[in-house]
């Protein structure tokens, strides 16, 4: 089992320009599925991760 800690102490890194993430950006992005958002870093604007917030015929 894999445990998972809080921790608020040691702030993360941007695996692209190796800054501490003070600020996580977002960009709502509307598809025919439903409405994704597009996180990137707030130093340098790379991509960080998409994520997908299901529709409400989805569930």
């Amino acid at each position: 089992m894999i445990e998972i800690k809080e921790n608020s102490l040691e702030p993360p890194v941007c695996p692209h320009c190796e800054k501490e993430v003070t600020t996580i950006h977002a960009q709502k992005i509307r598809t025919l599925l439903g409405v994704r958002f597009i996180y990137y870093c707030g130093e340098c604007r790379k991509v960080l991760g998409v994520s997908h917030r299901k529709g409400f015929l989805m569930g």
